[in-house]
């Protein structure tokens, strides 16, 4: 695991969307995190951690 993907896994954590955001860009991802992120903030973080690993 390289430093960038931990550093991307800490940011998932602490503000989901920009995590996706910085790893993805803004596509669909990016839209599904932030309104997870919105209506609860742990299934935005669960698959921000998520999008961050699979890839």
């Amino acid at each position: 695991m390289t430093v960038a993907k931990i550093l991307l896994i800490i940011l998932a954590i602490l503000l989901p969307p920009i995590a996706v955001l910085v790893h993805k860009g803004v596509s669909k991802p990016f839209w599904i995190d932030l309104i997870l992120t919105i209506l609860l903030y742990l299934p935005g973080q669960i698959y921000a951690v998520y999008v961050v690993l699979t890839e």
